[in-house]
């Protein structure tokens, strides 16, 4: 591990953006954690989502030797570069939204991760999403608030439509709490860490990914609406109980495998030449 007072003075010394949703990770304990966490092997493909002051950008260099990091700050680019002479550093300057993951990954698959700027997090998380047939894990600093929704189960009053998108296509792993002191500036939110493993694509079972999207937007837009009155544009409720659910049930309810049964349904009865 390298400590925060070792690292080049040139990006000790840049400021946190507001607009961009800075903060920098500076604890050197938790740093060290999540580098075990993650444990990059020979061979992996490591890219970072905003490295900031490059405070897991090094500690991942000196035990992995090559990465990628994606950073929107123009003004860390040329400080980032100078962690890089003896290592296989390549800088994206690039909004992660506007990163193809699949062209990066060429003929392989990457390993993703960042301390995610908080205000853009989940759009950045349903991003992966579209090319996690090219990813084969993703380790995340998040507000805790997400990382609770995003591995919620059912009953549970955060449980929504974040839980139910991400778990029917990753295995969602919460692995630390971060205090916001671990952080300059310091957040008034604390955060956590999460590991989100790709299911195999065979494994997830959902037909038509776009309506599946649908439904399950669709019924957590009202929470405390039924499914036979939060999915009336979509269905009936006839439909609904054929597809194995209760019509009067409400969606935080409802299992992720439940919402794929009910768009699958609808998806066959689109196209029953497909059934």
């Amino acid at each position: 591990m390298i400590p925060s007072a070792k690292r080049p003075a040139a990006l000790r010394k840049m400021h946190p953006k507001k607009h961009f949703g800075q903060h920098f990770l500076h604890d050197d304990a938790i740093i060290e954690r999540i580098v075990r966490a993650i444990d990059p092997r020979p061979g992996d493909r490591l890219v970072e989502i905003g490295p900031g002051q490059g405070a897991l950008t090094l500690p991942l260099l000196r035990c992995h030797g090559a990465l990628t990091a994606i950073e929107l700050d123009r003004d860390l680019i040329a400080p980032l570069h100078a962690l890089g002479p003896e290592h296989a550093l390549t800088i994206i300057q690039a909004d992660v939204l506007n990163v193809d993951f699949s062209a990066l990954a060429g003929d392989g698959r990457l390993r993703l991760v960042g301390n995610l700027p908080y205000n853009i997090s989940s759009p950045i998380l349903f991003h992966a999403l579209d090319h996690a047939a090219h990813i084969i894990d993703m380790h995340f600093m998040l507000q805790k608030e997400v990382v609770d929704r995003m591995a919620a189960t059912p009953g549970s009053k955060v449980y929504g439509r974040l839980s139910v998108m991400l778990q029917a296509y990753c295995e969602v792993l919460p692995l630390l709490d971060v205090p916001p002191a671990a952080f300059r500036p310091p957040p008034q939110v604390d955060s956590a860490v999460v590991r989100l493993i790709p299911r195999p694509a065979a494994t997830i079972g959902i037909d038509d990914r776009g309506l599946f999207a649908n439904v399950v937007r669709d019924a957590f837009g009202q929470r405390r609406k039924t499914l036979r009155n939060a999915l009336g544009n979509v269905c009936d409720a006839e439909a609904i109980a054929a597809a194995g659910l209760s019509p009067s049930a409400r969606a935080e309810q409802v299992e992720v495998a439940g919402f794929v049964a009910l768009a699958n349904f609808l998806s066959r009865q689109r196209s029953p030449s497909m059934s």
